[in-house]
Parts: C-alpha cells; structure tokens; sequence
C-alpha cells in the first residue's frame, strides 16, 4: 500500500477542507445548541456535486476512488460530523448498495437523482427490539396481488429519517433468521410512510434521526433489491461494510480536529507562568491523541486499499472501525482534559466532539460486536451462537 498521497487526492482533500471551513465549522456549534439541521452545508452538499461522489459517471457521479471518499469523509468529520452523515448513510449504505445490487432498471431509477442530491438515501435495518440482531428483525413484506409487497415495521435511530426520498427497508420475506429477510427500497412518499424525529441526543444533535414506521407500505416487484428474496442481510452487511470504513474515516477526522483543538489551546493557555503546553502530562495527552489519529488513519486506508483492489475488505473494515471509534472518544476526552474547565462549556468545540464521538462505538456494529467478528474470522468460530 502506497501511503503517499498522489496530487489528485491532495486536492480532492484541500477542497473538502476550504469548504468545511468557510460552510461548516461557522455554524456547528450554533447547530449543536438548537439541534438545528445543517441547512446551509446540505445545500453546499447539492450544489458542490459531495452528495454524487462515489457514484458511476453514467448516473450523474463523479466515481470518485476509495481513498478520495476516504479523504472526503474524514475532513467533513473533522468540521462536523453531523454533516458529515448526511453523505456517508446516503452514499455508503444507501447508494453503494444499489450500484452492488441493484437491477439496471434500480440503477437508473435512482442512483441519477441521488447524484444531484434530488433523492437523499437513509438505511432501514435497525428496529426497536433488534439492534445487534438484525436476522431477528420482525418488519414484515408480504406478498400481494401483482407481484408486490405490503411492508408494516418500524426502524428505529434512523439517519437522513425526516428528509431521505428513498429508504433502503430491511423486512422480512419467510421463517426466522438470516434467510427470511429481505432488502426494498422504498419511497418515502409512498403512502403509509411516515417519520418520526427523534431529538434529545448527547451527541449528533443537528443530525436527522428519526424513526420509520411503514403501515402497510404497497411497493411494486421492482423495489425488491439483490435479486431475490431471502437476501436481505447479504445486502445490508455488504452496505455496512462500506459504512463502517465511512464511519473510521469520520472518526479520524473527529480525533484530528481534536488533536489540533488541544494543541491550539495548550500553547496559549498559561497555568504557574508558562503555556500548559509545557507540562508534562499535558504533552502525554497530546502524544496519546496523535498516536491514535496515526493509527486510526492508516487502518482506514489500510481498508480503503483492500477495497480499491477488488479484495475482502470486511475483516479490514471492521478492525478499523473499532480502532478509530474507540479512539476518537480517547483524543476527544483529551481535549476536553487539556481545555480544563472551559472543555465543559459549549463555547469551546471539546465538549461536542467528545459527544458526538461517543455513539460511533454504538451504530453500525459496536464495538463489542466488531470484537466477535474479528475474532470470527481469525478463528472460525462465531460467538454470536
């Protein structure tokens, strides 16, 4: 793996950086203290072409590589990681799953209009009674004249919720598991769709979560995803996959900007008539959090590299996942050590990156599952059963 970043990637990631910095970083913590949606930045989003990254140059995209949506991901987790969900649930779990899976037709239909930023896309496996389960889940898709389905569930802690024109709907087509469940995608202004904003959140608090509730949703035969039923979790773990190199990507980017707020505020703040920069147990927290960004960055890549050469990433993905969430909570506590008493006030970034860090090591797997499937695929033997 080459860790030299070529031209093209240098300023793939000085562009995402100018931009969060004069449209994100402003209005983040005003944001934070309103639970105010990031109006402004989804617009930008649009209107900068972010929201069509990763997507194929025939639907509208820019097919940018693994490494640049890395990039791109970590500087919007850097600004704010609220905005920087917007992009990784609509692309990494929504889209990327509809380019794996998805009919031609699937793939015309939505990936164009996903590209613009027209159709957002939010992930509809977690319900309220399984998290950690998914082959557990109880949404149901029963079979209806014509060929179609009628889906009846909730999903719960639902990203991009309230503004997504497509969900990607986890429910299940046959008997209990793995192999009855099926994926859909689904129209969120399809009658019986609605949503439910969830507020109240420690961290991510101008993030759109919400819940779905589907009521006897009626979809077509068209909006069954991976070909057949029984293929659902297939399509959902493939999707977290991505998303969970989205996720340490972002993390990285929360231990950076955690890194550089210590180091800014160390060498002005003066305690016993010298900058707190000189204290030594300053300078080991500082040392900590670096050596942690270091780490988190080079598992992501080492991830991002397995999957631009067309290999296994999942073994990857999930390694770097648990590493970077873990560490970002770690340089984001940092912080909030280093700015002392003013890491508890919000007029200060310390506080809301140590908020906004914490649920990484709960969505997308935790890290205590990322644990059992690591030590799955080293051993052979699942701890799940």
């Amino acid at each position: 793996m080459d860790l030299r970043l070529s031209l093209e990637h240098e300023a793939v990631r000085a562009a995402v950086r100018s931009w969060v910095a004069d449209v994100v970083i402003p209005s983040a913590i005003a944001n934070d203290r309103a639970e105010r949606f990031p109006v402004e930045a989804l617009a930008g989003l649009r209107a900068d072409g972010w929201l069509g990254l990763t997507i194929a140059e025939e639907y509208g995209g820019a097919a940018a590589d693994p490494l640049s949506y890395a990039l791109v991901i970590e500087e919007l987790g850097r600004g704010d990681a609220n905005v920087r969900s917007i992009v990784s649930v609509h692309l990494g779990l929504v889209a990327s799953a509809i380019a794996r899976w998805g009919t031609a037709e699937q793939r015309r239909s939505w990936l164009p209009r996903m590209a613009t930023g027209e159709v957002l896309g939010c992930f509809g496996l977690t319900e309220p009674d399984h998290g950690s389960d998914p082959a557990s889940l109880s949404s149901r898709a029963e079979r209806v004249a014509g060929g179609g389905y009628r889906i009846t569930g909730r999903k719960i802690f639902i990203t991009n919720a309230t503004i997504a024109g497509v969900a990607l709907v986890m429910a299940r087509t046959g008997g209990p598991g793995a192999r009855g469940v099926s994926a859909f995608l689904v129209p969120t202004a399809a009658p019986g769709f609605s949503t439910v904003p969830l507020h109240g959140k420690l961290g991510l608090r101008s993030c759109d979560t919400g819940e779905l509730v589907l009521d006897g949703v009626d979809v077509g035969p068209e909006a069954l995803l991976g070909g057949a039923e029984g293929t659902g979790i297939k399509v959902a773990l493939s999707s977290l996959d991505d998303g969970r190199i989205s996720l340490a990507a972002s993390c990285t980017g929360i231990a950076q900007r955690a890194l550089e707020e210590m180091v800014g505020y160390a060498g002005q703040r003066t305690q016993f008539g010298r900058p707190i920069a000189g204290h030594q147990l300053v300078q080991e927290l500082i040392a900590d959090a670096a050596l942690d960004v270091d780490c988190a960055r080079l598992l992501t890549w080492a991830a991002v590299d397995l999957k631009a050469r067309g290999e296994s990433y999942t073994l990857a993905a999930s390694k770097a996942k648990l590493y970077a969430s873990e560490a970002s909570v770690r340089a984001a506590n940092n912080c909030v050590q280093v700015h002392g008493g003013y890491g508890y006030i919000d007029d200060y970034v310390a506080g809301k990156l140590l908020r906004d860090a914490r649920v990484t090591t709960l969505y997308e797997g935790t890290t205590q599952v990322q644990k059992l499937l690591i030590g799955r695929a080293l051993t052979g033997i699942s701890a799940f059963t």
